[in-house]
């Protein structure tokens, strides 16, 4: 393996602003924040915008897009 070209592999704290959820990961993610973590440690944290903390298919609210007016307004507009 060649010597210095790869991303520095490190422990790195991902915090998603959304559901006010972090979890430690490791990661060659770059940021210049850091944060102090739960084991006293000082961390890098990457904040993101979704995690499964935060998203629908992971929380069970997801939601239904009206599918059958949508295909009936294209047959309409569209019918020969």
């Amino acid at each position: 393996m060649k010597q210095r070209i790869h991303p520095e592999y490190r422990s790195v704290v991902f915090r998603d602003r959304a559901a006010g959820h972090a979890f430690l990961r490791r990661s060659t993610a770059l940021t210049d924040r850091t944060v102090e973590w739960e084991d006293g440690r000082t961390y890098p944290v990457v904040d993101v915008d979704v995690s499964s903390a935060s998203h629908p298919f992971y929380t069970g609210q997801g939601r239904v897009v009206d599918t059958t007016g949508a295909v009936e307004k294209f047959n309409r507009r569209y019918r020969r």
